[in-house]
């Protein structure tokens, strides 16, 4: 099957999930065509952006995942 090209926004806003995001990163790094994070020190919080090519169960497995730990939110955009 085909994958799709994805976008997965990530914000954190607990600086104790950075472990957990990427331990589950790491199970999907298979898929990561490339990733970015930024902090944010004025506002505490940290901005990941990561760009995945995966089939959409895997994708959705992902954002699923993620929006699971507590003090974090993600968002996904993809292609058709």
């Amino acid at each position: 099957m085909e994958g799709k090209i994805a976008v997965v926004a990530i914000i954190v806003e607990d600086k104790s999930a950075v472990e957990k995001i990427n331990a589950i990163l790491h199970d999907f790094s298979e898929y990561v065509i490339g990733r970015m994070g930024l902090p944010y020190k004025e506002r505490n919080l940290s901005v990941i952006s990561v760009v995945i090519d995966a089939p959409q169960e895997i994708i959705s497995s992902l954002s699923g995942k993620l929006g699971m730990i507590n003090g974090v939110k993600s968002k996904v955009l993809t292609t058709k």
